[in-house]
């Protein structure tokens, strides 16, 4: 086995355990809001939970990925110039779902969740469009909500006052229901995130790795398997 067959096998290995922990961290807010609230689209953590980032972007569009790459393990789909090739291509796929499970979670984290947004705390003042993720300006990025004594803004006071409000920073504890739901949803969005930056590294690199294969062949004695 040839290094290109070799990483493409690793390579399945290593983004099926991202898919299913993409799904896993994207479901668990989900299914909290239910059990807590025993109805659908009350009180959630945030509004771009609905956005399924690790279900759709991190989960779904990994799979044909997946699929081919863990074939080169046994049945030797992946061990033939042709199908290094095509797992190339379907690793655009990945990368396209990578990014926008990183889209999604930045912005989740640049707003943070519904409790420091919303007064109604209810996804139906959520606005579900692509313009929210298109719109976002990195220099606005900060996580003012999560270290700030509290995440909601007092009235009466100009956004240039809460800015300079550095002295009520702290690390929220699980004291109140506003501190939960904040540790929560930073919890769940940065390790999304997290999970979106390996997806894009491994679907970049698996790219790079399948047009290798496809441009230098691969082990004669694996590709006459298929």
């Amino acid at each position: 086995m040839t290094c290109c067959e070799g990483w493409t096998s690793c390579n399945g290995i290593c983004l099926l355990i991202l898919l299913v922990i993409g799904v896993v961290l994207n479901a668990i807010p989900l299914g909290f809001d239910l059990v807590e609230q025993d109805k659908d689209f009350q009180n959630p953590i945030s509004c771009y939970e609905w956005w399924f980032p690790g279900i759709i972007g991190a989960g779904l569009m990994v799979i044909p990925a997946t699929t081919m790459s863990l074939a080169a393990r046994k049945r030797g789909c992946c061990n033939n110039k042709t199908g290094m090739l095509l797992s190339s291509l379907l690793n655009t796929i990945t990368v396209f779902g990578a990014v926008y499970c990183l889209l999604v979670s930045v912005q989740a984290l640049s707003e943070g969740p519904l409790i420091c947004n919303s007064p109604s705390n209810s996804t139906t003042t959520c606005e579900f469009s692509l313009k929210n993720l298109t719109d976002f300006h990195p220099k606005s990025f900060n996580l003012q909500w999560f270290f700030n004594d509290s995440c909601v803004p007092p009235t009466g006071f100009p956004n240039s006052a809460i800015n300079n409000m550095h002295s009520n920073w702290r690390i929220p504890n699980s004291n109140s229901e506003e501190d939960r739901q904040r540790i929560f949803h930073f919890s769940v969005f940065l390790s999304l995130f997290l999970v979106g930056v390996l997806e894009l590294l491994f679907g970049l690199s698996q790219i790079v790795i399948g047009f290798l294969g496809c441009l230098c062949g691969v082990s004669g004695q694996r590709s006459q398997i298929v």
